[in-house]
C-alpha cells in the first residue's frame, strides 16, 4: 500500500504502533544521513551562546525527518529543535531532536543520537524512539508498551540504592548556569557510586532504560531533548518526574528507580 501524499496523511484514528513505524522510520533515515557526516562536520552557526552550536547536519537531519512526518503524518503539528513549530489538527504532536549530542558529533565522539517523539493532545507520550546510528540501536516504546532495545525488552539497572548508583547527568552552556549545576553535582558525587556526562540527553535517558547507568538527572532541557527518552524510561518501569525550577536553575528531569528515586532527587531538586 502507498504512503498517502503529503499534507494528507495521519489521521486521528492512527494507533501508537504505527506512530512509533513512523518515528523509528524518521529517526532511522537522519541517522543514515548523519553518519556520512559524521567526522567531517564543521560548526555553522552559534545559538544561546558559543558553544552551542548547530551545524548543517543538523540542519539537514531535520529537514529529512520533517519531509517524511508530512509525507506520513501531514496532518499532525510539529515541534523541532532547528525549525519552525508546524499546527496540526489531529491532536497529535511530533517533538523531534535531529542531533542530540552535536558537539560530540563535531568532535568526532560517538555518543550522539536522534529522538523522533509522538504526545497527544495532553502532552502524554504516545510513541518515542532514540535512535543511536553509531552503534545502529533502536531505543522505542509506545504508551502500551514494553520498552526495547532493537525489538528485545529492556531492563534497567541492578542497583539497589544510590551509594550503588552510576548517575547520568549534563551540563548547560550558560557559564552562570554550569557553575549552580557544580553544586549540584558536588553534592551527588559522594553519594553515589560515580557520576558520568555524556553529552546526549536522549541518549543518556535511553542508556538509563538499559541499564548502563542507573539514574539520570538534568535541568536546562528541552522538550525534544527528553520526550522520546522519558516515555522508554517510564515504560522500563522507571520513575519519571518533571524538577520543578529552583533559583537561577530551570525545569528538569529525573529518572531513577522507584526504591531510591526520592533519595536522589532529594539531592538534586
Amino acid at each position: 500500500m502507498g504512503r498517502p501524499p503529503a499534507g494528507r496523511g495521519g489521521g486521528v484514528t492512527m494507533g501508537t504502533d504505527e506512530l512509533l513505524d513512523i518515528a523509528g522510520e524518521a529517526a532511522r533515515t537522519a541517522g543514515a544521513l548523519l553518519v556520512e557526516r559524521f567526522g567531517s562536520e564543521r560548526v555553522l552557526a552559534t545559538k544561546s551562546t558559543p558553544t552551542d552550536v548547530v551545524s548543517e547536519a543538523d540542519l539537514a537531519a531535520e529537514r529529512a525527518i520533517r519531509e517524511l512526518l508530512a509525507a506520513r503524518a501531514g496532518d499532525d503539528a510539529i515541534m523541532g529543535e532547528e525549525g519552525e513549530d508546524v499546527a496540526g489538527t489531529t491532536g497529535r504532536r511530533w517533538i523531534v531532536d535531529p542531533l542530540d549530542g552535536t558537539v560530540n558529533f563535531l568532535y568526532g565522539i560517538p555518543q550522539w543520537c536522534v529522538s523522533v517523539a509522538c504526545e497527544d493532545a495532553d502532552g502524554r507520550g504516545l510513541a518515542g524512539v532514540v535512535y543511536d546510528p553509531v552503534r545502529d540501536e533502536t531505543f522505542a516504546a509506545t504508551a502500551g508498551g514494553a520498552a526495547t532495545l532493537n525489538g528485545d525488552e529492556l531492563r534497567p539497572g541492578g542497583a539497589n540504592g544510590l551509594a550503588t548508583a552510576l548517575v547520568a547527568t549534563g551540563f548547560g552552556y550558560d557559564p552562570d548556569r554550569r557553575a549552580l549545576q557544580a553544586e549540584v553535582v558536588s553534592r551527588v558525587l559522594p553519594r553515589a557510586r560515580d557520576i558520568r556526562r555524556g553529552g546526549a540527553a536522549a541518549l543518556d535517558l535511553a542508556w538509563c532504560a538499559a541499564g548502563r547507568v542507573d539514574a539520570y538527572y538534568e535541568r536546562g532541557v528541552n522538550p525534544w531533548d527528553v520526550a522520546a527518552g522519558a516515555l522508554v524510561c517510564a515504560r522500563a518501569g522507571l520513575r519519571v518526574e518533571r524538577l520543578e525550577p529552583t533559583g537561577a536553575l530551570p525545569w528538569g528531569i529525573l529518572a531513577a528507580p522507584e526504591g531510591w528515586a526520592d533519595e536522589l532527587r532529594a539531592l538534586v531538586a
